[in-house]
């Protein structure tokens, strides 16, 4: 038994009842009402609205799409003159600044609303509801074998465990790979194939001979540019994360890969002791806070990673060595940091650009014009630094 987790209670039938929450992102609401197919989604918005739980009692599936409606009255777009206009002479970057602010708060709200929808969860991790799916393998892959108590989540979060059931399961196919990575819950999956373009054709570095047999892989994630630095002959590589999770889910795709006695995965903060020719590290991108557990790998508060990764690097770089710095310019874009900021960030540590290697990203809301971000994401480019101590 977990004694971290807290409990939820609440009065069901007369009686008290208590389980677990299970949440990596959401607070334990303040009050919660026991309801069925009964409910209508206006009440159930207007009750969620107010920061009422609604532990769902109905049937299961009814109780998807009462979260399908949900979600259609979050979106339902404000009314004309409803947002407060931009203010006058404002700059480029604080309107895309502005309007990143509010993509996220509504992101937030969204998550938030539709996150008090719950269902509880049996001791042995069944759902007691008509028409339930067997969820126990998802469930065990991301809490553990069950220990005994009942449990309480959410049924977006219920949705997002089964969503990473089946991408561990069915693994993501990584052209520059040429293989699949299986990502776990909890542990970032690497859809966007560009950036690993950068890390599988850029030069190593050319160093005396043996000398680069050694690389370090700084927050490793699914371990996949791990195992690019293997197949591409890299003797030895040392894959850090503080992460248990991502050290397990690394580990396991190393060896599935053929390629766990190349790469050492080590929890740690950052680096790990020594030295190396060539040190890879793929920060999260934009330097804002996350709204959940799972965003950590793409939202750094304060560029504190970016900046621990710069700041480190020249003390572990074998003399001649190269650090390789993954980042897109989406940030730049969105008036979050500049290129000059980084640039100096760059000089401070002691370090020089030896060269910069860029690609246009090809995910799909790269082109959706109707995506918020749009015009940020339309000029986005993702670079490899190649970085040199000065």
């Amino acid at each position: 038994m977990n004694e971290q987790q807290p409990w939820i209670t609440w009065e069901e039938s007369g009686a008290p009842q208590r389980a677990r929450w299970r949440s990596e992102s959401q607070a334990v609401p303040a009050a919660l009402l026991p309801v069925d197919d009964t409910l209508t989604a206006n009440v159930a918005f207007r009750l969620a609205s107010e920061g009422s739980g609604l532990l769902w009692r109905g049937d299961f599936q009814n109780g998807r799409q009462l979260l399908q409606a949900l979600g259609r009255r979050v979106d339902k777009p404000p009314r004309v003159g409803a947002q407060a206009p931009a203010p006058a002479r404002a700059g480029a970057a604080s309107l895309a600044r502005d309007a990143f602010m509010r993509h996220r708060e509504a992101q937030a709200r969204r998550a938030g609303l539709l996150g008090r929808v719950l269902v509880k969860f049996e001791p042995d991790h069944t759902i007691a509801l008509r028409r339930a799916p067997d969820v126990r393998a998802a469930l065990a892959e991301a809490w553990g074998a069950p220990d005994g108590t009942p449990s309480v989540a959410s049924l977006r979060e219920l949705q997002g465990l089964i969503g990473a059931h089946e991408w561990r399961k069915k693994g993501v196919d990584v052209p520059a790979l040429g293989d699949r990575i299986h990502p776990w819950f909890g542990v970032f999956s690497p859809l966007r194939g560009e950036y690993l373009g950068l890390v599988a054709q850029a030069p190593l570095p050319t160093l005396a001979p043996g000398a680069q047999s050694l690389a370090f892989d700084i927050g490793t994630g699914t371990g996949v540019i791990a195992a690019l630095l293997a197949r591409r002959g890299v003797a030895q590589v040392i894959a850090t994360d503080l992460d248990p999770r991502a050290v397990a889910c690394a580990t396991e795709n190393l060896a599935r890969l053929g390629v766990g006695k190349q790469v050492r995965v080590v929890a740690a903060d950052m680096f790990p002791d020594g030295r190396a020719a060539l040190i890879v590290c793929n920060p999260p991108w934009v330097p804002t806070p996350a709204n959940a557990a799972i965003e950590r790998a793409v939202y750094d508060p304060g560029s504190a990673m970016l900046r621990a990764f710069l700041d480190g690097l020249a003390a572990h770089l074998a003399p001649g060595g190269e650090g390789w710095l993954v980042m897109s310019d989406l940030a730049e874009h969105l008036g979050l940091r500049t290129r000059d900021e980084m640039l100096a960030w760059i000089a401070g540590a002691g370090l020089r650009v030896v060269a910069r290697h860029d690609t246009r990203p090809t995910h799909p809301k790269a082109g959706d014009a109707s995506d918020p971000l749009y015009a940020a994401r339309s000029k986005e480019v993702t670079s490899l630094w190649r970085l040199g101590a000065a």
